[in-house]
């Protein structure tokens, strides 16, 4: 079984459902994509999976532990990070506040790992002392990430992580989300800019109306022609 399994995921808002049957799994140092078309029901999965969404059908587990009916702050707990699209910094607070309130489930010295997450964006330790609110898009999205990150998560959940960057800077931030892997932390993603995605995906998924349409490597996805012509240009 892999660390995360989400299975036969059924579900949606009121009585319409959005995700019908969709699977999701991400063992531990993989980066797993999500793709699709709008309105796929991409954000939709990354949602039921971290406990926002609750599910009519289907199971989640994480390191074989069945979370199906756990609140995403019980999650939390258990070792998942989430990192929204938006309002995802406090704009009022200093980049180290930030980071200090993502380690706030922590009862240790997080110190070494609020150097580390320096470590990875150097930048931050520059503005450490910077209200977030003044940062660049690219900026704000590495305190998420480095926020999401205190927490110690065995899996980091990144919802849109380029959304509204510079070509340079979703380049950068996807070199960052590699070394995360590199230390054994699953990664599930979803992303619009879905050729470069599928580019650093171990293992990716296209969602069409809430159905997985295709699973496979993301070096695979990319070169099925289908998977080419109906979502990459050809």
């Amino acid at each position: 079984m892999s660390f995360l399994s989400a299975r036969d995921m059924t579900g949606g808002y009121g009585a319409t459902d959005i995700l019908h049957s969709c699977e999701i799994n991400v063992d531990r140092g993989q980066i797993a994509v999500i793709v699709g078309p709008n309105g796929a029901g991409k954000s939709t999965a990354m949602k039921a999976v971290f406990g926002m969404l609750p599910l009519r059908e289907g199971t989640v587990t994480l390191d074989g532990q069945d979370i199906t009916r756990l609140s995403p702050q019980e999650r939390v707990a258990m070792g998942m990070g989430f990192v929204p699209q938006t309002a995802n910094v406090f704009t009022s607070m200093s980049v180290q506040e930030n980071l200090e309130m993502g380690a706030y489930l922590r009862h240790d010295d997080f110190t070494g790992t609020m150097e580390q997450v320096f470590d990875l964006f150097p930048i931050l330790r520059e503005k450490r002392r910077q209200p977030a609110g003044e940062l660049s898009g690219g900026q704000r999205q590495q305190v998420a990430v480095g926020r999401a990150l205190m927490t110690e998560p065995k899996l980091l959940m990144l919802d849109e992580p380029t959304a509204g960057v510079s070509p340079i800077v979703m380049d950068e931030l996807f070199d960052r989300i590699i070394e995360v892997a590199r230390t054994g932390i699953a990664i599930l993603m979803v992303e619009q800019n879905a050729r470069q995605a599928l580019n650093i995906a171990d293992k990716g998924y296209v969602l069409v109306q809430g159905r997985n349409a295709w699973t496979d490597t993301g070096e695979a996805l990319l070169a099925n022609p289908e998977v080419r012509r109906t979502f990459l240009g050809g």
